[in-house]
């Protein structure tokens, strides 16, 4: 039986809505011939989560409270996240199960906080990354800067939505900066009050889509905009500095009704990246910039024939715009660094662990 194919006979909405397609289908087929159902994760309590399937006699999207647990892992970058596909059974006592997670298409993950270099996974399984950035206050856009990296590094399509156009009067001044640190991106200008922009995202964002920035960036309203109906909650930002609080505490997957998921996540104070090619993305111009250099290996500091510099001095690159990009560079090699350092001490761990396993006295 195809699950593509399931609709609801008391929602508007169908599972293929949710993003299941003809290869999920030949993904999941050994797993079906085991008995189990396939879902989609809209959301992850400790070691429980909701999720969302079609029954597989009647074809009714249902939500089920599930156990998680079986499926956790050491590497929270391997657990169970919003937006995951997973392999249900339903079965199992005292409540359904997730037996499995399919493979991740995408995946936003951004380094926890500290010193530590674990991933944290934000939504699984995107089209798109919504960056919402409120108009209310002056954009930082070397914050900008650093979601969009988070974003090309997820594998999905950045778009950048500038949000509350209703409370100034030089949006579209303000986009066109934005444009200009958002190489190859769609930037937006939108109001969840007046409605303005709101059509013309829901075309950008079709298929499965996630909001990610700060608190205040007014991505809960923005959620309920593109749903058409109040599903979140929210709260009005602080009239001194226009910060948010903390309206969204968990990563929801919410149904559109013209097809297709958005996935509210909470304000994020600290985005901390996780390594891959996201900054090389991000910063393409200067990429561009740089292959024109003389030497492969420039520095871009001090070598003659360099083309970044040379942008740099004649003043069409930014210096606020390289020392982002250098910042983000470092960080990225500093990543780098510890990953490799962690894989190797729990190599070590593992071969002692099996030196030991090999001494003990045999019976």
């Amino acid at each position: 039986m195809s699950y593509a194919t399931l609709s609801s006979t008391n929602s508007a909405f169908t599972f293929s809505g949710y993003g299941w397609n003809t290869e999920l289908d030949e993904l999941f087929a050994p797993l079906a011939e085991a008995g189990l159902t396939p879902a989609r994760i809209a959301r992850v309590d400790r070691g429980q989560c909701d999720v969302v399937l079609a029954d597989p006699e009647t074809g009714e999207l249902r939500t089920v409270r599930a156990d998680s647990r079986p499926v956790g892992d050491p590497d929270p970058v391997n657990c169970p996240c919003t937006g995951d596909w997973a392999a249900v059974d339903l079965t199992a006592t005292p409540m359904p199960t997730v037996s499995a997670l399919l493979p991740r298409g995408t995946a936003i993950i951004r380094k926890t906080a500290g010193t530590r270099s674990d991933g944290q996974v934000l939504a699984a399984n995107i089209d798109t990354v919504m960056i919402a950035v409120s108009l209310a206050a002056d954009p930082d856009l070397g914050r900008i800067e650093r979601f969009l990296a988070l974003a090309w590094e997820s594998g999905a399509e950045p778009l950048v939505v500038l949000t509350k156009a209703d409370l100034v009067g030089d949006a579209e001044f303000v986009r066109a900066d934005v444009e200009t640190i958002a190489p190859g991106v769609t930037v937006l200008v939108v109001s969840a009050e007046t409605g303005e922009g709101i059509d013309v995202l829901r075309a950008c964002a079709p298929g499965s889509s996630a909001l990610i920035g700060q608190s205040g960036a007014g991505k809960s309203t923005l959620t309920n905009a593109l749903a058409g109906t109040d599903v979140m909650s929210v709260q009005q930002t602080r009239a001194s500095d226009e910060k948010g609080r903390h309206t969204t505490t968990t990563r929801e997957l919410i149904p559109l009704p013209g097809g297709g998921v958005v996935i509210d996540t909470p304000g994020l104070r600290g985005v901390g990246l996780y390594g891959g090619e996201g900054v090389a993305q991000a910063f393409s111009d200067i990429e561009e910039l740089a292959e024109n250099c003389r030497f492969h290996d420039c520095s871009h500091t001090s070598e003659p024939g360099c083309a970044v510099s040379a942008a740099l001095a004649d003043g069409s690159l930014p210096e606020r715009r390289m020392e982002s990009y250098l910042k983000l560079q470092r960080e990225n090699e500093w990543i780098a660094s510890r990953s490799d350092a962690r894989l190797a001490a729990e190599r070590v761990k593992k071969w002692k662990s099996i030196i030991k396993t090999a001494n003990k006295p045999r019976p």
